[in-house]
């Protein structure tokens, strides 16, 4: 049986430091939310081969706390970083987190997807994590959104679980028409189509 200190440490936020987009920042999170303590090894592959132009408009589908999202922000000074995850609490974390960091140009929206972002919104670069899993029917809408939602020559960077590589590779190519794998980890692979 925990004390009452015991779950009132459990209730205060979690707080660490990390290196985000060549930045030092200071993260809250807190339990429930994906990977709390620590950036997660797929995030950190993701990052390492991100190529972001400083005007570039970015989104982070599925954003968490928002590393990725704080990440983009943070090389695209110039341009704008939405975040987007259908947990509220999520939502909640990112938006203080880049206050937090001072990254007045990021902003995150509580959206399924791309359901409450606005249609004619468009994007230079859409990163995302995506959950092991995810579910087929949840992939196809979020590939055919992501690529109706690019500007030509918009890319599309994921990162997953090794055990979906082929199947991301098999829908980005139906959807995009192209696939670059970047990088294969131990546990993790860095995907890249672009609309063309």
């Amino acid at each position: 049986m925990l004390t009452p200190d015991q779950l009132a440490r459990l209730r205060q936020d979690i707080v660490f430091t990390a290196e985000l987009g060549g930045h030092p920042m200071t993260l809250h999170s807190t339990w429930g939310l994906f990977s709390p303590r620590e950036i997660d090894e797929g995030t950190r592959l993701l990052l390492a081969h991100l190529e972001v132009e400083p005007q570039a408009d970015c989104l982070d589908l599925g954003c968490g706390y928002g590393p990725l999202g704080l990440a983009l922000a943070a090389r695209a000074p110039q341009g704008h970083t939405l975040m987007v995850d259908k947990d509220f609490v999520a939502v909640d974390y990112a938006n203080g987190n880049a206050a937090r960091n001072g990254l007045a140009n990021a902003q995150a929206r509580l959206s399924n997807g791309f359901d409450q972002i606005d249609p004619e919104e468009r994007f230079d670069l859409i990163a995302s994590n995506v959950p092991a899993k995810v579910g087929k029917e949840l992939l196809a809408l979020l590939l055919h959104d992501a690529r109706a939602r690019l500007r030509p020559g918009g890319r599309l960077y994921l990162v997953t679980i090794n055990g979906l590589r082929q199947y991301i590779k098999r829908n980005l190519i139906e959807v995009f028409g192209n696939y670059d794998k970047l990088k294969q980890g131990a546990h993790y692979t860095v995907a890249l189509a672009r609309r063309e």
